[in-house]
């Protein structure tokens, strides 16, 4: 009879995946800026690697309901997490995270940056950021300010806003993006502060007025808005995408995966979407993007003492 090494086992084990249908769950609901950036790695993965990768969303607290669905999940690769600012933000945003994120999850691959965006309804009598915060002010209270949900690079945005302008709004958290830019395109609520990604085309379209982008340079997808720092000085967030896997997931795994979400960033299908959708390739193994994961913790800790605001 034959005798197999634990190693041997692994390793063959390894070279077979992935062998059956990958689950890449994204903990915000569909229609957002993580699901059209998912989708697109998703197709590209399923087409190199032969088996079905499949986008289940799960919203909810913040990231958090999905987050922790990929911890507690089998660390084989065959369930994979859509990473975000939000996991970078609660860790000193939520103190009573029922998880590690840097222990529960091992770093797969990053994919993108993109900045964000403040845009409002078309009937806000509002044209750009000094508008806004002159509106704001001579209405304090009265303006609704949509975000994907509490914690989330959005609500944040909006808060060190409110807290770098010396306004005041009144926030209003969505299960993701989708639904709180319909209501603001519907008069709901006034304004967001929402990813390039998902809001652009909006913007394009004239559903929605785009007052500035948050970070300092000019997004390739709204050349025409102006940062929202050239108004307010110091003001600067953007939101960054990756993978990420139980931890103990196979090394082998993970550095297949990285390789092969690399290779996409390289075909024209995919570079174009990623033009269209004003997000920034994050390139690099996955060591690098641990390292990426722990500097925006380290910056976004700095932005949730700024605006003074924690879960309660």
């Amino acid at each position: 009879m034959a005798w197999f090494s634990l190693e041997s086992m692994a390793s063959a084990t390894d070279a077979a995946y992935p062998s059956r249908p990958v689950r890449w769950i994204v903990p915000y609901a569909a229609g957002g800026a993580t699901d059209a950036l998912s989708r697109l790695i998703c197709q590209h993965l399923s087409e190199r690697l032969g088996q079905t990768f499949i986008v289940e969303n799960k919203p909810g607290a913040g990231s958090n309901i999905g987050t922790l669905a990929v911890i507690n999940s089998p660390p084989d690769g065959y369930t994979l997490l859509l990473t975000s600012t939000a996991n970078a933000i609660n860790a000193s945003f939520d103190p009573t995270l029922p998880y590690d994120f840097a222990k529960g999850i091992a770093p797969v691959a990053g994919l993108a940056r993109n900045p964000l965006v403040l845009v409002v309804n078309n009937e806000l009598p509002v044209r750009n950021v000094a508008d806004f915060i002159a509106y704001a002010k001579a209405n304090p209270g009265k303006l609704s300010i949509a975000s994907s949900g509490v914690g989330t690079s959005l609500h944040l945005s909006g808060e060190l806003f409110k807290a770098m302008a010396h306004v005041e709004f009144v926030h209003v958290p969505y299960r993701g993006s989708a639904p709180g830019l319909a209501d603001v395109m519907a008069g709901q609520v006034q304004g967001m502060f929402d990813n390039v990604t998902s809001s652009s085309e909006f913007v394009r379209s004239g559903k929605l007025r785009a007052l500035g982008v948050t970070t300092k340079e000019r997004s390739e997808a709204l050349p025409d808005v102006p940062p929202i720092a050239d108004t307010l000085r110091g003001f600067e967030t953007n939101s960054f995408y990756g993978v990420g896997a139980p931890h103990g997931t196979p090394q082998a795994v993970i550095d297949l995966l990285n390789k092969e979400i690399n290779a996409g960033f390289d075909e024209p299908l995919i570079k174009q979407r990623f033009a269209e959708l004003g997000a920034v390739p994050v390139t690099g193994n996955a060591s690098r993007f641990g390292e990426l994961l722990a500097s925006e913790t380290e910056r976004w800790r700095k932005v949730v003492e700024l605006a003074g605001q924690r879960k309660e």
